[in-house]
């Protein structure tokens, strides 16, 4: 079951937090926390860009940012390929549920267009770590 806003935003509090080194992280937990960067790295990225995509793009980019979260993660806290492989695939749906929950259901965003849609409201609470 994919991850929304909330758990996810919690996730990486917990992951990016505190427990900084600790290997008994469930792959769910990884895909919340990477699922919530990636989505931030990639949120940062197309509006630097400042250019409409449509949502199958963003997907796509999307998951590309999220994979990439995962595998820093997955490195620095110690899962094993069969939970690396979990959490990509857990994280790839979490995103995608998070990005239609914000751009299409919430928004009703034709496209994904920064110039017209402000990111999630989550995406403003400091952090120690983006």
């Amino acid at each position: 079951m994919a991850w929304g806003w909330e758990q996810s935003d919690e996730a990486h509090r917990e992951v990016y937090g505190e427990r900084k080194h600790e290997s008994s992280l469930s792959h769910e937990l990884i895909a919340g926390a990477a699922s919530f960067a990636g989505m931030k790295a990639w949120e940062d990225h197309q509006r630097r860009e400042g250019k409409p995509v449509s949502h199958a793009f963003a997907k796509e980019a999307l998951a590309a940012f999220v994979g990439a979260e995962v595998d820093k993660l997955v490195e620095t806290k110690g899962l094993d390929e069969a939970d690396k492989i979990r959490a990509r695939r857990h994280a790839k749906e979490n995103a995608e549920r998070m990005y239609d929950e914000h751009y299409v259901d919430r928004q009703g965003a034709p496209e994904y267009d920064p110039n017209r849609y402000e990111p999630h409201e989550r995406f403003n609470r400091p952090v120690d770590r983006w």
